[in-house]
């Protein structure tokens, strides 16, 4: 998978944050907008349409009680699209019980963030998720190299294998 250029003025990853509180949007983007691009949408409608256009997120922040979509509804269609799905998804919510955490993580949800936001466990969970989409993004350049490689040489064995065998023939 290729990841797109970034802009040579700013190439801090950028994070999304769904959620139709306005605090919420306010206190994430001031949490995170020293370290990282901030886009936001107050409800799972554009949130989509923002993940899907270019550039698109580096990671997403979901609410999962909004009344338009719900975050778990803007989860299936993240990970339903090839677009999107290896984008990682952090559920920041209300709902704290375990049933609900399960759910998240059923969905493809990388960590699930309990409202009232605390800014240090924020920040760090966003960057540890960030490392390792870098780290995965990282491997799956190069096992598209390698498979590529393979490739390659496999066309190159049966060239020389063709000539072998019309040199052996004639």
């Amino acid at each position: 998978m290729n990841t797109p250029a970034r802009d040579s003025l700013d190439d801090r990853d950028t994070v999304l944050i769904i959620d139709d509180s306005p605090e919420i949007l306010g206190i994430a983007n001031e949490l995170l907008k020293h370290d990282y691009r901030i886009k936001a949408a107050n409800g799972g409608e554009k949130g989509l349409r923002l993940a899907a256009a270019e550039p698109r997120p580096d990671i997403i922040l979901l609410d999962i009680l909004m009344p338009d979509m719900n975050g778990h509804d803007v989860c299936r269609q993240l990970k339903a699209n090839a677009a999107t799905r290896d984008i990682p998804v952090i559920f920041l919510t209300a709902m704290s019980n375990d049933a609900d955490e399960e759910a998240g993580f059923a969905l493809g949800a990388v960590d699930y963030i309990i409202k009232p936001i605390s800014g240090p466990i924020l920040l760090t969970r966003v960057k540890t998720q960030l490392a390792l989409k870098h780290a995965a993004d990282f491997i799956r350049d190069k096992n598209d190299f390698l498979v590529g490689e393979v490739s390659k040489r496999t066309r190159e064995l049966e060239f020389i294998q063709d000539v072998t065998i019309l040199a052996l023939a004639s």
